[in-house]
């Protein structure tokens, strides 16, 4: 599954920005702004795999709302057939 793929490339990623955040010297603006930058592009991607996730799951729920109608009307059917 590609997408299980990429999450868990974002998750590498994320544990080695974690790893490197903890190696930075705090006076070492050039490294702190590399990071903050890196840190922003990962947030962005990871906002995108929301939304995208987000858009998902309103697909789903749709689907699983028609199936249910569609059940719903094929019993009643079903009991007017047998007279109920």
């Amino acid at each position: 599954m590609m997408t299980g793929k990429k999450n868990d490339r974002l998750l590498v990623r994320l544990q080695r920005l974690k790893a490197r955040a903890a190696s930075v010297r705090p006076n070492d603006r050039a490294q702190l702004t590399a990071l903050l930058d890196d840190v922003g592009a990962l947030r962005d991607l990871l906002m995108r795999e929301c939304v995208r996730l987000d858009q998902e799951i309103n697909r789903v729920s749709v689907r699983v709302t028609a199936i249910t109608a569609y059940g719903r009307s094929a019993q009643s059917v079903r009991a007017l057939r047998r007279g109920h």
